[in-house]
């Protein structure tokens, strides 16, 4: 009988400890570690986009089905107007513009800081002005401590679906902070 796999720890939010050893061959060549990252994680070759990619394909997929089946009734009524028909097409037009909104959280990290892009706002950091990267158990995303002492939620990176990749992710981001900015671990 094999041992539990060690679970996350109040010691360290993101996860479990260290990077792994090996790393999935799917993996784009952007996520691959690189060496010498100063908290011992994985760091990515910039410049490199987070998102949460499993989410985003279930609502646009939603979304596009969504939008073609009510067309397609709305089509089919033989008993609705013009004006009805364009209702139904629109409300089904609404619904996936909304998915797609949902579908646009992403994260872009280059030499000159990150772009964080949420719901409906956009935001450029600087290295410098991002203190700490935050996973903690329970959190629906990743959550950056700034310089201006105020936090920002980061929705390019959320466990949901796909909790381990979102944690490789989040070791990423901090991987790329603390070696471009001021980070935790420097004092």
């Amino acid at each position: 009988m094999s041992a539990p796999a060690p679970q996350p720890g109040p010691s360290d939010p993101s996860g479990p400890s260290g990077p792994s050893d090996s790393f999935d061959t799917d993996t784009p060549e952007s996520h691959r570690p690189q060496p010498g990252g100063p908290s011992g994680a994985a760091e990515p070759v910039l410049p490199v986009t987070f998102r949460p990619t499993r989410t985003r394909i279930v609502l646009l997929t939603v979304g596009v089905v969504m939008f073609t089946v009510i067309t397609v009734v709305a089509l089919l009524l033989e008993k609705l107007g013009p004006g009805e028909r364009a209702s139904f097409i629109l409300t089904a037009l609404i619904f996936l513009g909304v998915l797609a909104m949902l579908s646009r959280p992403k994260v872009v990290a280059d030499a000159g800081g990150v772009t964080v892009v949420n719901l409906t706002r956009t935001r450029r950091l600087e290295w410098a002005e991002i203190l700490r990267v935050n996973l903690r158990p329970g959190d629906p995303w990743v959550f950056l401590d700034l310089s201006d002492g105020s936090s920002l939620p980061v929705l390019g990176i959320q466990p949901g679906i796909a909790k381990a990749h979102a944690i490789r992710d989040a070791r990423a981001l901090r991987a790329l902070t603390e070696s471009h900015g001021t980070g935790t671990e420097k004092n």
